[in-house]
This record gives structure tokens, C-alpha cells and sequence, in this order.
């Protein structure tokens, strides 16, 4: 009963907010509750609900400081030169934005963090497809997806879990994946090639002159303007719902009153400093970006009213971002505090027929798309990867196969509704968390098994 539950919830969710019946933060929050009432465990929903939240309290607090900060740094014009190097590589030409896009993404993971990734890139990349008219969707796919192939480097995470539950060196996991790994990331730069030659024959070439050429009127966006469209503003709920006036543009807007040309090297210096302690883990990512925050704000608006003008500017992304991460810890807590992600892990596995035991790399390698979509990392790597290495095991298949069968699934992992940068991602590019889901889903599935295809390919797995 669990299980078909679990399942049930689950699908519920992906329908109302894809159908765009219902707000992600309402659909987080109001669905897992009616079902955790429906499973006879309604009298422990605050429980499960304020363990949720204790666990995903740290990344709010990091995603809140972390826009802040990043926030700050569009404003004084850090990643100015970047935008404007983009765009005169791209020559104002669709194809080249997209793919700019895929390659920024990759290399800017190499931090390790998702959501730091999909700041920079979103801000470097955002007033392109806005003066280009291209679509926001296409910027939040190619960005997710590049990120989940380099999410398997062994600082991003995922490595580190399967090293750790199955008593591994994480090396000896990763290493042999790079040929697979790299696949993967030139398919997702041939993804963006194909979609941004669609987006050049819908739009046609522009000249640079075109599309830097200032613009004067104010433009009104609804949350969801991801086909690219200038449309009324919609009032009510939805991620990044506010206007587009200049400060929308501001990374191609050489006169905006809050650039600071003179402590560029400042904040340059800052912000490397910064992802490298964070690399380094000299301290939790949370207290590095509150005081990389707090430093930014004080040396580039000394003045008291300056700085709350800035957080005030950027208090629409901190408060939907922190409210989905909150609202999803509703979703999270409940599917693991009923035991309904048990249920539906153990059912998956015991689904899998004895015939399929020699085969057991490929059998994870399959698993791990819908598996780590529909849960956390941790859940599948310590909870559902130590069952399949044993299975793996009794029919001779080593875990090392095991282990790295299960990375291909990340880069379909990334736009998963239980991953908190994601909706950083989709926050910033004003773009309907349901419109993201439909478009990169597919895209993304079939990144992974291009990997899986790969990884057995070259012997890997």
C-alpha cells in the first residue's frame, strides 16, 4: 500500500504542477500532507514535517546568503566582462548562445555546487536570451543537464556517497567514468547545437549592434515567459513574478548607478576566494556565503541605506527560493517518514527478475534515472545502492561496476523537484517550474543513458 502511494504522490505532484493547476510551493506542500493523512500517519505530520525542514535548513540559509551575495556581484558589474565576451563570441547568433550556455554550466560545476553554478550562469546568460527573445526554458535545461554529467566529479557529491556506502575509493569509481563522463558532456553540447539551431531558424540572426542597443521602455514578464515572449505580468503565485525593468538587463547596462569598476579586483578576488574555501571546505557553505554576503555588501554599499536597497532588490528571489526549499522539506519529510521511499526502493528491486543478477551493473545503471529523481542522494546511495551492490555480488558482478553504474543517472537528477538548486535555477530565469520539468525531462533521460550506453560501451560498467 505504501508503495503504490508513494508512486501515487508522487505522480500527483508532477501532474498539477506541469498542468500548472497548482503553484510548486502549494503542490510541495498540500499534496505529501493529504497523503501522509491517507496512509493513517496524519497525527505525525508535524514530525515529519519539522525533520524536513531541520535537514534542508542549512541549504535554504546557504541558497538565501548565496543570492544575496551573487546578486550583489551582478550589481557592481563583476560578471559584466563575461556577458559581453559571451555575446560578441556568440555574434547575437542563437546557436552559439545556447551552446555558450552548455559550456559556461560545465565549467563553472567544477566548483561542485549546483546552485553556485546555476547563479553564474544564469546571470551571465539571462539578458542574452532576454534581448534575443530566445527561450528561458532552453537556457534552464542545457544549464540543468551540463551540470548533472559534472555533478559526478568527486567533490559534487554523488561519487562521495557511493564511495562511502560501499566502502570504495572514490577515485577508483570516478576515474574509470571519464570517457563515459565525457560522452555524455559533448552529447549535451550536441543537444545544445541541435536546440540552438531550432532557436536561430524561430528567430533568425541578429547583428550585435541590435541587441545592444539600449532599450527604454519598462517590459512586464509572467513567471513562466520561458517560450521567450514579453507578456502582461500575471499577479498571484509562481517563481521570480516581478517586473522586467533595466535592472533585468543589468548585465549588458554600462551606466546602472550600483557598478563599482573601482573594487572590481576586490570583488573578483572575493568571489575566488570564496569557491575556493567552499572547494576546500575550510568552513560550512552556509557561513561562507553569509560572510561573503556581509563582507560584499559593507565594502561595495558602505552606506546603510544602499545596502538595504540591495537586499530589497533581491528580496524577491531569497524569499521564493527559501520558500520552495521549506515547502519541499514538506515533500521529503513525508515520503521518508511514512517509509513510503522504503517501500517503493524494495519494491523496485524486488521487481528485478533473477535472470537479470549477471546484469546487475546495467539493472543500476537503469534504476538509478527514476530512483534519484524521485529521491534525495542520500536515500539512494546509502539506502537503495548497498541492496543492489549485494545483489550484484551474489551473481559475481563487482561493486566497483555498481558503484559507478550509479552515476549515470545525475544529470536527470538535477531537475528533480527534491533537488533544492534547481529551483535557484528556474527562480532566477523566471521561468514556470512545470515548463522546466516538460521540456528538460526527456532531454535529460536520455543524457543518462547515453552515459549508461557509454560506460558499457568502453567496459566500464
Amino acid at each position: 500500500m505504501l508503495t503504490v502511494l508513494g508512486f501515487a504522490m508522487i505522480a500527483t505532484f508532477l501532474v498539477l504542477i506541469m498542468m500548472k493547476k497548482m503553484s510548486p510551493i502549494a503542490a510541495l506542500v498540500l499534496i505529501p500532507a493529504l497523503f501522509c493523512v491517507l496512509v493513517g500517519q496524519g497525527a505525525q505530520l508535524g514530525d515529519y514535517v519539522l525533520e524536513g525542514v531541520g535537514n534542508l535548513a542549512p541549504t535554504a540559509a546557504m541558497l538565501m546568503f548565496a543570492i544575496v551575495y551573487f546578486g550583489v556581484m551582478i550589481d557592481v558589474g563583476l560578471f559584466d566582462p563575461i556577458v559581453r565576451g559571451i555575446l560578441r563570441f556568440c555574434k547575437a547568433d542563437p546557436m552559439r548562445v545556447v551552446v555558450g550556455t552548455a559550456v559556461l554550466a560545465a565549467i563553472v560545476s567544477l566548483d561542485g555546487d549546483g546552485s553556485t553554478t546555476f547563479m553564474i550562469t544564469v546571470s551571465a546568460m539571462y539578458p542574452l536570451y532576454k534581448r534575443l527573445k530566445m527561450s528561458l526554458v532552453v537556457m534552464t535545461g542545457v544549464a540543468a543537464t551540463a551540470n548533472g554529467v559534472m555533478n559526478t566529479l568527486p567533490w559534487g557529491g554523488p561519487t562521495a556517497r557511493a564511495a562511502t556506502a560501499l566502502k570504495l575509493d572514490a577515485g577508483d569509481i570516478f576515474v574509470p567514468m571519464i570517457p563515459a563522463l565525457g560522452v555524455g558532456l559533448l552529447f549535451v553540447l550536441a543537444l545544445a547545437y541541435v536546440l540552438g539551431r531550432r532557436e536561430r531558424k524561430r528567430l533568425g540572426h541578429l547583428t550585435l549592434d541590435e541587441v545592444l542597443e539600449p532599450r527604454t521602455e519598462t517590459v512586464l514578464v509572467t513567471a513562466g515567459a520561458g517560450g521567450g515572449e514579453d507578456r502582461p505580468r500575471a499577479t498571484g503565485g509562481g517563481v521570480g513574478v516581478g517586473p522586467e525593468t533595466d535592472e533585468g538587463f543589468q548585465g549588458l547596462d554600462p551606466n546602472r548607478p550600483t557598478l563599482r569598476p573601482k573594487l572590481y579586483w576586490f570583488n573578483a578576488s572575493l568571489t575566488v576566494a570564496l569557491l575556493t574555501a567552499m572547494i576546500m571546505e575550510v568552513l560550512p557553505i552556509p557561513v561562507l556565503f553569509l560572510i561573503g554576503a556581509a563582507l560584499a555588501l559593507t565594502v561595495n554599499f558602505p552606506h546603510m541605506p544602499d545596502q538595504k536597497a540591495r537586499i530589497a532588490a533581491h528580496a524577491d528571489n531569497v524569499l521564493n527560493v527559501a520558500g520552495m526549499v521549506f515547502a519541499a522539506a514538506v515533500f521529503t519529510g513525508v515520503l521518508t517518514g511514512t517509509g513510503m521511499v522504503k517501500h517503493m526502493a524494495d519494491w523496485l528491486v524486488g521487481a528485478v527478475p533473477d535472470a537479470m543478477g549477471p546484469h546487475m551493473a546495467l539493472v543500476t545503471g537503469l534504476l538509478s534515472l527514476p530512483l534519484t529523481y524521485f529521491m534525495s542522494n542520500d536515500g539512494f546511495y546509502f539506502g537503495v545502492l548497498p541492496v543492489l551492490a549485494e545483489a550484484g555480488a551474489a551473481h559475481g558482478v563487482s561493486p566497483l561496476e555498481i558503484a559507478r553504474a550509479s552515476l549515470v543517472g545525475q544529470a536527470l537528477h538535477m531537475s528533480s523537484p527534491l533537488v533544492p538548486a534547481v529551483y535557484v535555477l528556474v527562480g532566477m530565469a523566471r521561468v514556470e517550474f512545470g515548463d522546466h520539468t516538460r521540456f528538460t525531462v526527456k532531454w535529460a533521460a536520455l543524457t543518462s543513458l547515453v552515459v549508461l550506453g557509454a560506460g558499457i560501451l568502453f567496459g566500464i560498467i
